[in-house]
Parts: C-alpha cells; sequence; structure tokens
C-alpha cells in the first residue's frame, strides 16, 4: 500500500524538512551544549605575556649553569603581578607559576633544585636555558579562530571561549519539538491497568531523546485512536513548534489514526522503508510545520528517531558532525537477520567487541535499555558467524 523508500530516501526526506535554525548570541552562562554557529576569533592571546610554567627563579642561564651557586633574590614576582622590572644581572627574582617572566630572564630554575631562600638562594642545580618558560602566543595567536562553527559547546570550548575574552558567543537556535504519542490501548504511568491496555512509555522516551540531540520538547498527552480529536490536538499546538513527532498510528491497518488523518491532508508521505525494525514511516508538514511519524512499538520508535530524526535535528542547529559515532567491532556470537531489510539490533560494545542483547522483537523495552550500540547488519546479509565485522553505532545514554 506504501511507496518504498530507502533508509538514505528517508533520511534525506526528513533533513529536507528542516532548514538551518536561526542564529541568536547567548553569553557564556547559557552557552553549554549549544552549537556556534560562526567561526570566533581569539580576542587576545593566549598566554598573553611571557610567563612561568613553575614556583622557582627567574634567571639568566648563563649566570646559573654552573652550579652551586648562589645568587642575591632581588625580588618578588607572585602571578598577577603588573609592574614587573628587568632582571639586574648577577640577580634572580623568586617568580610564580603563571606570574610575567622580567626582561632579561631566559629560564626559571625550580625550586626544588634550590634551598629556596628569599633573601640569597643556592641554585644546586639548573635546567637547560628555556626551561619552564610560557612564551606569549604560544598557545593561540591574537585573532586566530579560536572555535569553528558547528563546534558544540562544552566545557573546555567555554573555558577557551572566557580565556580569549569572549563574552557572547553566536549560536544556532535549539529546536522547539513536540511529542505525541496515539493509541486507545494507551494508559498513563500509576493508573490501573485493565486487559489490554499498557502504559505510555514512547512520549517519555521521545523527549528525552529530543533532549539529548540538543533541542526542546514538550509533550502533548497522548489521544486515542479518534481522528478528529487527534486533529484537533494538533492543531491547537502546532505554533511556535519547529518539529511535530507522533508515534504510532502509521501502519498499514484498521484504526491508524496518524495515516487516516495527516492521508487526509495530503501534505504527509507515508512510506515503507526496508529496515527492521521500523519499517513504516511518515514525513510532511501540517499546516506548514514539519512533522515526522514513526511507529507504535518503542523499540521501533527509538530506532526511527536515532536514524531519521536526530541527525536532521543536529544537522538543522548547525552540527558539523550530526551523526553518532560508527565503529567496526566484532561480533560474540554469531546472528541471523531477514533478507532484504537493514537490520538495526541492540548490542553491548566494549573493546573492539559487540554482543547481541535479547531478539530483534521491536517491543523488548527492557533489552533496549541495556545496550549501549546498534549493531547495523546490511539488507542483503542474512547470516554472520561469531568474530565476523560489523559496523556499530554507540547511542549514548544507556544503562551500564
Amino acid at each position: 500500500m506504501f511507496p518504498v523508500r530507502t533508509v538514505e530516501e528517508h533520511q534525506a526526506a526528513v533533513a529536507a524538512l528542516l532548514p538551518p535554525l536561526p542564529e541568536e548570541a547567548v553569553d557564556l552562562a547559557s552557552a553549554h551544549g549549544r552549537v556556534l554557529a560562526r567561526d570566533v576569533a581569539a580576542a587576545v592571546a593566549l598566554p598573553g605575556f611571557d610567563n612561568s610554567a613553575m614556583d622557582g627563579y627567574a634567571a639568566r642561564w648563563t649566570e646559573v649553569s654552573r652550579t652551586p651557586v648562589s645568587l642575591p633574590v632581588a625580588d618578588d614576582i607572585p602571578a598577577g603581578r603588573t609592574d614587573v622590572v628587568a632582571l639586574a644581572p648577577g640577580t634572580v627574582q623568586r617568580i610564580m607559576t603563571g606570574a610575567p617572566l622580567p626582561p632579561g630572564a631566559d629560564v626559571v630554575v625550580p625550586v626544588e633544585l634550590t634551598d629556596g631562600g628569599t633573601t640569597v638562594v643556592e641554585i644546586r642545580d639548573a635546567p637547560p636555558a628555556g626551561s619552564h618558560l610560557r612564551a606569549a602566543g604560544e598557545d593561540i595567536a591574537e585573532g586566530v579562530v579560536a572555535l569553528r562553527a558547528g563546534s558544540p559547546l562544552g566545557a573546555a570550548q567555554l573555558g577557551l571561549a572566557a580565556a580569549v575574552g569572549v563574552t557572547t558567543l553566536p549560536v544556532r537556535r535549539r529546536p522547539h519539538v513536540l511529542v505525541l504519542s496515539t493509541g486507545s490501548e494507551l494508559v498513563a504511568p500509576g493508573q490501573p491497568l485493565l486487559p489490554g491496555q499498557i502504559y505510555e512509555s514512547n512520549s517519555r522516551l521521545l523527549v528525552a531523546a529530543v533532549e539529548d540531540a540538543g533541542g526542546i520538547a514538550r509533550r502533548l498527552h497522548f489521544v486515542p485512536d479518534d481522528v478528529e480529536q487527534f486533529l484537533a490536538t494538533v492543531r491547537a499546538e502546532l505554533a511556535g513548534a519547529d518539529l511535530l513527532i507522533t508515534s504510532g498510528g502509521v501502519s498499514a491497518g484498521a484504526y491508524e489514526v496518524v495515516k487516516d488523518a495527516f492521508g487526509t491532508l495530503g501534505t504527509v508521505d507515508f512510506v515503507k522503508v526496508p529496515m527492521q525494525p521500523g519499517g513504516p514511516q511518515g514525513a510532511g508538514t501540517v499546516d506548514g510545520v514539519p512533522v515526522v511519524t514513526l511507529p507504535g512499538n518503542p523499540v521501533s520508535a527509538f530506532v526511527s528517531f536515532e536514524v531519521f530524526v536526530r541527525p536532521a535535528l543536529r544537522r538543522a542547529m548547525g552540527h558539523a558532525d550530526p551523526d553518532r559515532l560508527r565503529v567496526p567491532a566484532r561480533l560474540t556470537g554469531p546472528l541471523r537477520s531477514p533478507a532484504g531489510r537493514r537490520q538495526f539490533l541492540r548490542g553491548r560494545f566494549d573493546a573492539g567487541q559487540v554482543s547481541q542483547v535479547g531478539g530483534p522483537g521491536s517491543h523488548l523495552v527492557a533489552h533496549l535499555a541495556r545496550a549501549n550500540c546498534l549493531v547495523v547488519v546490511p539488507q542483503d546479509v542474512t547470516d554472520l558467524p561469531a568474530g565476523a565485522e560489523v559496523d556499530v553505532v554507540l547511542i549514548e545514554g544507556a544503562l551500564q
């Protein structure tokens, strides 16, 4: 009943729905986890001046190279001092780590190689000339690009931004995503279950997945399999959203509320993707807002989000590398895969090896929670022996 798209074709269709998000300037305190929209140059050099890498004594190497030698201590230079005087011949200056190097000094003798004197110091050994000095600009020069567009802003990046004098950063706006689960069988966790009912979990899973990708998610109350109620719920919430994600109601059978409701609009394409789990998929727009419809089984919803939605969201946020890390691994045991479908099996990756976690069923949520990767099996492969090499997609947030 549905046209067929390859995994790559549907990835492209979803990505096309989400153009780059607008740029905004945020201060450093609000920038953690955001993605840089433009290159940012260093406002100052690092270090900004020649300074000491050790607590010790700033000296002329020719005067301390023959040890032991005793020299008068002409001055103290703590970190932060701004009125450093030149080093007089035949003297040393006691200096602290990070303090400005006095003009004329070309070595810092660590305090451990001396008697620690404060008026006269005995230098018992001396390092080579140029030791324990940090040259101005050796880390980064003023005006050089410090952070590149597409970089996610973590602790190190924000530390660098502050160190080079930056106070605000240009980032992509975070996407606002609505998440809606459907199904008359769904009951809120904590409520009593009747026969045939299940606790609704997909919206919790997908909200967390959106937030993990860097977006801002809002969970809508799940709706039963009623087309009018579904459309009314969706249209009441679309204003200001960048994306709507639904789960459930997209298969070929009866009572498929998402397919029935959006099918009447003619703006959402429902397709079959040759993959397992997650074959039935949909993507398009509703009232001009991008929508991606995912299958209802929890593992199918999770895998579909990972394969199609997460990279599209991260690309829209400006990530230079929007995809999960993919690495090769050796199977610890044999596995089978259905012909004609790309398989995404749950697995545990460790030290270059991967073992399958549970079976391929799209309802096995406990097995998903114990996985830390997806094992990708090409659609033309049906059997793999133990020791075979496979591609593994590392997923974050899995239970250890």
